[in-house]
């Protein structure tokens, strides 16, 4: 297992991976391009991969300019590996080395994903427009894990 920094030439893994998964699937694929990605990794944020045997299988990307976290996810054959854990991890201590003082997301009511942020200390601070759960982190609560 290797983690590292995310790439524009890691785009189309990073793709494969965001498409793969059972939970939080995307209505329409059309919705995140490949400009989104490139976006997001080289002016909005970071990203992070976890790689086996040279294929992606994991990747976190945390956004600075709207202050959350855009993506975290596993490809199904590699779930309870503790790559979304380490990916997760790696994220917020970045996320939070930048100054910022609290982080948001949202993800689908009901599933293992909102379970696991409950689990690593994400607030739960309401409904999106979407009818997502929304999130919260704060610095100091990160911090004190």
């Amino acid at each position: 297992m290797k983690f590292r920094e995310a790439t524009i030439a890691d785009i189309d893994q990073l793709s494969s991976v965001r498409l793969s998964v059972k939970e939080n699937t995307l209505s329409n694929p059309a919705f995140v391009t490949e400009n989104d990605y490139i976006e997001f990794l080289t002016q909005r944020g970071k990203g992070w991969l976890c790689e086996m045997e040279d294929r992606v299988v994991g990747f976190a990307i945390a956004d600075l300019q709207e202050e959350n976290i855009w993506a975290l996810f596993v490809h199904p054959e590699f779930e309870k590996k503790g790559i979304g854990k380490k990916l997760h991890d790696r994220m917020l201590d970045w996320y939070f080395a930048q100054g910022k003082e609290k982080a948001w997301l949202s993800t689908w009511p009901g599933t293992r994903a909102e379970e696991f942020y409950r689990r690593n200390g994400w607030k739960e601070i309401g409904i999106t427009k979407n009818k997502e759960t929304k999130f919260e982190m704060i610095k100091t609560v990160w911090l004190s894990r």
